[in-house]
């Protein structure tokens, strides 16, 4: 049995809700990863599944595997042509003006011995294009929708950092790290949408973490 929900299943994909601390690939350090489960998101077929996108260790939520090659191959096209809807959930560590609206900012990656990689704003780095929605607000902190174009590495959490003037609660490099009951960077993977051509869409929805609702944000 997998330790994992499963959101979405048929015969080429699956969409697990991840947990929030769980990293994708082995820490160099060593510890659990979800590499030490896939074996047990077969469910009955042979092969063993692959993500097919990335999802930081802090984020939980919707994550896309495939289940053979072939398929693999598919939906990694689909996120390279952007035809793939991906929702997700963060809290921002402070109030947010507006209550719409699209962040255009190109990022790039920079690195160094003392503070290590991070993503910072640069006009030749990559597009990077968010679209937010404000959804609530609560004891100084404020849940906000995002509806990312790209997929670049942290582009959610160095968006709404320079956007909003304010990082996502709880997070180390962008913010100011864990603190009460954010104990981790505040995002999450609330859905995701992948068409495919003569088949159902790939639709699943992970639901509201407890951490989240144990910050006064409701599911629903």
């Amino acid at each position: 049995m997998s330790r994992f929900p499963i959101l979405f299943e048929d015969g080429e994909a699956l969409v697990i809700d991840k947990p929030a601390g769980l990293p994708l690939d082995r820490p160099r350090a060593g510890g659990e990863s979800l590499a030490d489960h896939l074996e047990s998101l077969c469910l009955g077929f042979q092969r063993v599944p692959f993500p097919v996108h990335r999802l930081d260790r802090d984020t939980s939520g919707c994550l896309l595997l495939a289940r053979n090659p072939k398929a693999l191959k598919r939906f990694s096209a689909a996120f390279e042509a952007r035809l793939v809807e991906k929702r997700y959930l963060g809290i921002v560590a402070g109030p947010v003006e507006g209550e719409q609206g699209t962040i255009e900012l190109s990022l790039t990656k920079i690195s160094s011995a003392e503070d290590g990689w991070r993503m910072i704003v640069a006009k030749k780095g990559k597009p990077a294009v968010t679209h937010w929605r404000k959804i609530a607000e609560h004891e100084g902190n404020t849940l906000v929708e995002f509806r990312p174009e790209t997929g670049r590495t942290h582009q959610i959490r160095i968006h709404a950092e320079h956007a909003f003037g304010h990082a996502l609660l709880g997070d180390p490099i962008y913010g100011a790290g864990a603190q009460g009951a954010a104990k981790r960077t505040m995002l999450h993977a609330a859905g995701i949408t992948v068409m495919r051509e003569g088949k159902p869409p790939i639709a699943a929805v992970a639901p509201m973490p407890a951490d989240f609702i144990a910050l006064g944000f409701s599911d629903g």
